[in-house]
């Protein structure tokens, strides 16, 4: 069993207008929908600021090890989410997955 934690984040930017409801409902959704699968945790939403990038998000969560992360990619929820949202809604993304480095 892996015992290192895992960081996972996402930043994106979503094909809805900025301010729009679409918006604030995705981002709302997703915090909500994601951080109630098990194994999540410290989730964080962002609002990107930087003028080096154009995306406009990020999400940011935690898993005590590998087998918890692997959870969450498979729960249904997650899935779902992706299938029925991120698809739809999400114009770009980069993802990143990183422990501490010792």
């Amino acid at each position: 069993m892996t015992t290192q934690s895992i960081i996972h984040s996402v930043i994106f930017h979503l094909k809805h207008a900025s301010g729009s409801v679409e918006e604030t409902r995705f981002i709302e959704d997703g915090r909500s929908i994601l951080s109630s699968i098990p194994g999540v945790q410290n989730f964080k939403v962002y609002r990107q600021v930087s003028p080096k990038n154009d995306y406009s998000f990020g999400f940011s969560m935690e898993f005590a090890n590998a087998e918890a992360y692997e959870s969450y990619n498979s729960h249904p929820l997650h899935v779902k989410f992706v299938e029925e949202r991120w698809l739809a809604e999400v114009e770009r993304f980069l993802e990143i997955d990183y422990h501490d480095h010792k």
